[in-house]
């Protein structure tokens, strides 16, 4: 069965936004690939919240993750015209379920923490990869708001960058034992 993937950055503080949905702090750490190319060579599809995908746009103009996997999910609660079959408008869970149970290469959920609470709420993310950024923020998204459930993980491998961040790579304790640090 195809797992379901977190790769995602958040300050020492647990934010994965600052107020507003603000990413800037991100910002100091371009041109490190965090490992991201070799990530994505084992995912074909992508899902990630109507908010997370807004923000892309206005920072880079373009969602190039739209076109890099072979199947995108903006998951949106509003009606919106339909662009290549990006835009989901059902319940993310069942979404999630249905992705899984289909052939292919590993799914990456992009957030926003909304949709990885209501994924974790079901026991439906397999693999936790976070960076860690040296910066507080002290408000803004948590990547982990309330309601999640007690779930107990396994780590597979930790990973220290030069600019300060660290890689954090674990997987639900039920599944068995990976390799290396993707």
């Amino acid at each position: 069965m195809r797992k379901i993937k977190l790769f995602i950055a958040l300050s020492l503080d647990g934010y994965i936004a600052g107020p507003g949905d603000d990413l800037s702090f991100l910002s100091r750490f371009e041109g490190e690939d965090f490992g991201h190319a070799e990530f994505s060579e084992t995912i074909d599809t992508y899902i990630v919240g109507r908010r997370t995908y807004d923000v892309v746009m206005q920072i880079a103009g373009n969602f190039s993750a739209v076109h890099q996997y072979e199947h995108c999910y903006v998951v949106t609660r509003h009606e919106l015209p339909d662009q290549d079959g990006v835009f989901y408008q059902g319940d993310v869970v069942e979404l999630a379920r249905q992705l899984k149970a289909q052939p292919g290469k590993d799914i990456y959920c992009d957030g926003g923490a909304q949709i990885i609470k209501a994924l974790m709420q079901e026991g439906l993310v397999d693999e936790f990869t976070m960076f860690v950024m040296p910066v507080f923020l002290g408000e803004g998204i948590r990547l982990f708001p309330g309601g999640i459930p007690e779930t107990e993980l396994e780590l597979l491998g930790i990973q220290s960058y030069g600019n300060g961040a660290v890689k954090l790579k674990y997987q639900l304790k039920s599944l068995s034992t990976g390799s290396g640090m993707n």
